[in-house]
């Protein structure tokens, strides 16, 4: 299982320091979309260069016009890019076309889907994107009793190559790993650390079991 840190910061120096903190301990480096929308896709471009040897994640969550936006990822650098996954079948299948064109990946992002998630989680893997993402944003992880466990829950019902985003920390990502997803996103419990470089080092040695 891979680890994924969402650097989620609002302009590039801090996310080029803070992925400078964790990046020897992760596979991933996802730009929040809070992020790109502030500091621009240039922002992508920049962590690629700043971090060659990583997988660079543009998180988009496009809901529209998913092959134009697709491409302005990749050609900024990304390694793999998010499409909503309640959006219409058409955008994704654009987003997938993108990723075919370039060799990179997308990834079907399920936040806000709650009702008949399973069955739609299923539906856009048929469409062709690498994996999905079973997310629950920080608005519903702020609700009382909120947790982590139906995430898991899913990503096992669904059957299809899956990560999860959500509540992942040093007490969780070890069933997250036994969920069987193939990412563990991890963005609060690295980057609301005292030290985001020993966050880090802890939930992959966790991952990795």
């Amino acid at each position: 299982m891979q680890l994924q840190v969402a650097l989620d910061v609002l302009d590039l120096p801090s996310a080029l320091a803070l992925a400078n903190q964790v990046a020897e301990h992760v596979d991933i480096l996802e730009l929040g979309t809070p992020l790109v929308k502030s500091a621009g896709i240039a922002a992508v471009t920049a962590i690629k260069a700043a971090h060659p040897d990583k997988l660079v994640f543009a998180d988009l969550k496009t809901a529209d016009a998913g092959a134009l936006e697709a491409e302005l990822a990749f050609e900024a650098g990304a390694d793999l890019v998010t499409v909503m996954g309640a959006v219409d079948d058409d955008t994704v299948r654009g987003a997938v076309a993108a990723g075919e064109k370039y060799g990179k990946q997308v990834v079907a992002d399920m936040i806000s889907v709650v009702d008949g998630r399973v069955a739609r989680i299923r539906e856009v893997a048929k469409l062709g994107v690498s994996f999905v993402e079973i997310h629950a944003g920080l608005d519903e992880q702020a609700r009382p009793g909120y947790s982590i466990a139906q995430l898991l829950t899913d990503g096992r019902e669904a059957g299809v190559a899956f990560s999860i985003a959500g509540g992942v920390k040093a007490d969780t990502i070890a069933s997250v790993r036994e969920a069987g997803a193939v990412v563990a996103v991890a963005g609060g419990a690295i980057y609301g650390a005292a030290d985001p470089g020993a966050a880090a080092a802890e939930l992959k040695k966790r991952a990795t079991g």
